[in-house]
C-alpha cells in the first residue's frame, strides 16, 4: 500500500524523508491475549483500525481498515505502519511518529491521500496514539499504539467545492480578490522565482469605463451579463498571450467592474503593454446582450517589476494609482506606471497631510507685489502672495499646495490667516508713513471660502481688528468663479461691496466670460490675464533681441492662481507676437471703462508692454517689469522713498537691457563680416 502526502500538513511542509531504521524481523508477532469482547469490538468496529507494536509493525488489523485500503486485513500483520498510510513521506510527520513511538509525544493526527490496491485513490485522516495502559507522554517507549484511519474524501471534496465558491466570483466564474491576492502572494515568494524564473511580475488593472451608466439605464442583469461577456473576453485575451513556459495570464475580478491579469515570470514591460493593447482590442468589439447592443471601453494601469523586494500591498497600490492615471489622461487607454509620475503624487499627498499643522505652526508666510499706476508710475497697492516655509522641501509657491487646501478644506483657516496677517500689515504701513496716501492690499479668495465660510463675516470682523478702512482692501476671485455667480456667492459679493472692499475678477478674458453678469456683480476691478499682455508685439529692437536668442522673459511665468494668487511675472522665454491680443486688451479694457471698472494688466515684462498698455487707457500693471514679489520691509522702503524706486529701478532695467541688446547686435555684426 502506498500513499502520497496532501501538501501542507500538521506539524511542517518539510522535504521528504525515508524510513532509516532496521526493518530486519517483519514476521508477524503473537499478540497478547486479549479478552473476546475486546476482540470482537475491535474486528466489528466501522473505524478502520490496526494495533501496532513498539517498533512500528502492525500486530493486526480489522476488517474496516482491510475495506479501506482494499486488501485483505491478514496479509497487513507484520507491515510497517509507516509506510502504509505514507507517514515517512515528509520529515515533519515521520519525527512525529516517532515520538509517538517513543512515548514523547501523546498523539499525531494528519491527513494523507492514500492509493488502494486497486490503484484507486483516497483522502484518509490518520491518528496515531498510544493503547490504554501501554505508556504515555513522559513514560518512555510505549508497547503498542492504536492506528486509526478514517475516510474523509467526501468532505476533501466537499471542502473543495465550498473553498472554489469560495475564491470565485459567481457573476463572472472567474477568480476572485481573495484567490488573486494569494495567487500574488504565492507568486512574490522567494522559491518560486529563485527556481529558474524570470524573476519578474506584471499587472495589468483594469477598470470598465462607464460601467454604471449602463446599470442605471438598463438594470443589474444586464450589467451582469455584460460582465461576464467582458470576463469571456479577457479570458480569451490571457490563453492568447500564454507563454509556453508561465502559461497563461491569471485573470480575476476584484469587485464592481474592476479586473485584473496577473503575469507571472512576465519578461518586461513590453509583454504587458502588448496585453494591455490587446485588451483594449478585445473590448472594442460592441457586446450584443439580451437584444440590446452596448459598447464598452476600458481604462488599464499597467505595472511590471522585479519581484525581489516587492509585496502584494505595494505592487497593487501602483497599480491602482497607475489606473488613476489611465482615466485621469482621457480612459479608454492604458498607462505605464511612472516613478517619477508617483514620486510627485506621493510628494502631493505629503503636503496634503500636513498642510493644517503647518497652518497651526506658523510655516506661511505673505510677500507683497506692488501694483503701479500705468500713468504715474507710482504705486497704489499690493497683492498679498502666500508662501510656504516648508521644512522638507523649502520655500513653496502656492501652485504647489493652494489646489490642495481646496480640497480638503484647509483653504477656509488658511485664507482667515492670509487676510488677517495682509491687513494688519497694511495698517502698519498706514502708520508708519502717515504723510502718503495709504495703499490697499488686494487679498485672493477661493470660491471655497465663499461657500464653506461666513466672508463677510470674516472680513468685518478682521476689519475692526485690524482698524483697516474696508476701502483700502481688495478681494480677487477668478473669473470661472464669480461669472454665473448666483445665490449665496452672489449675495456675499454684494454684502461685501456694500461693506466698501473692493472686488476684483482675477484671470480676467480665460473664464467663461459671460460679459452679461458683468453688469450685475458689484466687480470693481478686472485684472487682465498675463497671457494677452504677453503676445502683444514687441518694438524692433526687442524681436531682433529674440532672433538672436535673447528671450524677453527673465523666468517661468507664475500667474495667479486660484484662491491664492503666485504673483504675475515673467513668461516662459520670448513670447510669440500676436496683434489680436492687443486688439482683444483695447476691447476689454474700453468695456470695462464703459462699465466703471478700472483695469489691472497682470505680467507686464517689458516697457515696451508697459508703453503699449499705458496709451490702450489700462490703468495699473503688475509684473516683474517693476517688482517680483518681496519682504514687507522691502515694501514699506518704498513706501519711505516717495514711491518712486519702482519706477526708477525699472528704468534702470530697461538701460541695462538695453545696452545688453547692443552688444548683442554688435557681436552678432562681428561674427557676419
Amino acid at each position: 500500500m502506498n500513499g502520497t502526502s496532501e501538501g501542507p500538513a500538521p506539524a511542517a511542509d518539510l522535504g521528504p524523508s525515508g524510513i532509516t531504521d532496521s526493518d530486519e524481523g517483519l514476521a508477524p508477532r503473537a499478540g497478547r491475549a486479549e479478552p473476546p469482547a475486546y476482540r470482537s469490538v475491535f474486528t466489528t468496529a466501522p473505524l478502520a483500525m490496526a494495533v501496532v507494536d513498539a517498533e512500528g509493525l502492525v500486530v493486526s488489523a480489522n476488517d474496516s481498515l482491510g475495506s479501506l485500503l482494499g486488501t485483505d486485513p491478514e496479509t497487513l500483520a507484520g507491515s510497517v505502519a509507516a509506510d502504509l498510510v505514507d507517514l515517512a513521506s515528509d520529515a515533519g510527520t515521520w519525527h512525529a511518529y516517532r515520538e509517538v513511538l517513543r512515548g514523547h509525544r501523546s498523539r499525531l493526527r494528519c491527513t494523507r491521500r492514500l492509493k488502494r490496491a486497486d490503484g484507486h485513490s483516497l483522502w484518509a485522516q490518520v491518528t496515531v496514539e498510544p493503547l490504554a495502559g501501554s505508556g504515555g507522554e513522559g513514560h518512555g517507549d510505549t508497547e503498542g499504539l492504536l492506528l486509526s484511519v478514517a475516510d474523509v474524501s467526501a468532505r476533501r471534496e466537499l471542502q473543495a467545492r465550498l473553498r472554489h465558491l469560495q475564491m470565485h466570483d459567481p457573476v463572472t466564474r472567474l477568480p476572485n480578490r481573495a484567490l488573486f491576492f494569494e495567487r500574488l502572494t504565492a507568486a512574490l515568494e522567494a522559491e518560486s522565482y529563485e527556481n529558474g524564473g524570470t524573476g519578474r511580475i506584471g499587472v495589468c488593472y483594469l477598470d470598465l469605463d462607464g460601467f454604471k451608466a449602463v446599470n442605471d439605464t438598463h438594470g443589474h442583469r444586464v450589467g451582469d451579463r455584460l460582465l461576464a461577456a467582458v470576463a469571456e473576453r479577457l479570458t480569451r485575451c490571457a490563453e492568447e498571450a500564454a507563454q509556453a513556459r508561465s502559461g497563461p495570464p491569471l485573470v480575476a475580478r476584484l469587485g464592481g467592474d474592476e479586473f485584473a491579469l496577473l503575469v507571472e515570470d512576465s519578461t518586461g514591460t513590453d509583454q504587458l503593454a502588448d496585453l494591455a493593447g490587446s485588451v483594449l482590442a478585445a473590448l472594442q468589439p460592441p457586446f450584443e446582450l439580451c437584444d440590446r447592443r452596448l459598447s464598452v471601453t476600458a481604462s488599464v494601469g499597467v505595472v511590471e517589476r522585479h519581484t525581489a523586494g516587492t509585496t502584494p500591498t505595494a505592487l497593487m497600490q501602483a497599480a491602482d494609482t497607475t489606473l488613476y492615471w489611465a482615466k485621469a489622461d482621457g480612459r479608454a487607454r492604458w498607462t505605464l506606471f511612472d516613478p517619477e509620475r508617483n514620486a510627485n503624487r506621493m510628494t502631493r499627498q505629503a503636503l496634503a497631510a500636513t498642510l493644517r499643522p503647518a497652518i497651526e505652526r506658523g510655516e506661511f508666510a505673505l510677500e507683497y507685489q506692488p501694483l503701479v499706476g500705468m500713468e504715474d508710475g507710482r504705486v497704489c497697492g499690493v497683492e498679498a502672495l502666500i508662501r510656504w516655509n516648508h521644512p522638507q522641501f523649502g520655500v513653496l509657491a502656492p501652485n504647489r499646495f493652494i489646489a490642495l487646501a481646496e480640497e480638503d478644506g484647509s483653504i477656509v483657516p488658511l485664507g482667515r490667516w492670509i487676510l488677517r496677517t495682509a491687513c494688519h500689515q497694511a495698517r502698519r504701513w498706514q502708520l508708519a508713513h502717515p504723510d502718503e496716501p495709504p495703499i490697499f492690499v488686494s487679498v485672493n479668495v477661493a470660491v471655497r471660502q465663499v461657500w464653506d465660510s461666513d466672508l463677510v463675516a470674516d472680513v468685518a470682523h478682521t476689519l475692526e481688528e485690524t482698524g483697516l478702512a474696508p476701502e483700502l482692501l481688495q478681494l480677487e476671485l477668478t473669473e470661472s468663479a464669480v461669472m454665473g455667480s448666483a445665490g449665496r456667492p452672489l449675495q456675499v459679493l454684494k454684502a461685501l461691496s456694500d461693506m466698501g472692499v473692493r472686488i476684483a475678477i482675477d484671470d480676467f478674458g480665460t473664464g467663461y466670460s459671460n460679459l452679461a453678469y458683468l453688469s450685475r456683480l458689484p466687480v470693481s476691478v478686472l485684472k487682465l490675464d498675463g497671457a494677452f499682455v504677453r503676445g502683444f508685439q514687441y518694438e524692433a529692437a526687442v524681436s531682433e533681441a529674440a532672433g538672436a536668442g535673447a528671450g524677453t522673459g527673465t523666468g517661468p511665468g507664475e500667474g495667479s492662481a486660484t484662491g491664492t494668487g503666485t504673483g504675475a511675472g515673467a513668461g516662459e522665454g520670448a513670447g510669440v507676437a500676436n496683434p489680436a491680443d492687443e486688439v482683444i486688451v483695447e476691447a476689454m479694457v474700453q468695456l470695462a471703462h464703459r462699465l466703471g471698472l478700472t483695469v489691472t494688466a497682470e505680467c507686464v515684462e517689458t516697457s515696451d508692454q508697459a508703453s503699449r498698455l499705458r496709451r490702450i487707457g489700462c490703468d495699473t500693471g503688475q509684473g516683474w517689469l517693476y517688482s517680483r514679489p518681496v519682504a514687507p520691509d522691502r515694501i514699506s522702503a518704498l513706501l519711505g522713498s516717495g514711491r518712486r524706486g519702482f519706477r526708477l529701478a525699472s528704468a534702470t532695467r530697461r538701460r541695462r537691457r538695453s545696452a545688453r541688446r547692443s552688444a548683442a547686435v554688435r557681436r552678432r555684426r562681428g561674427r557676419w563680416r
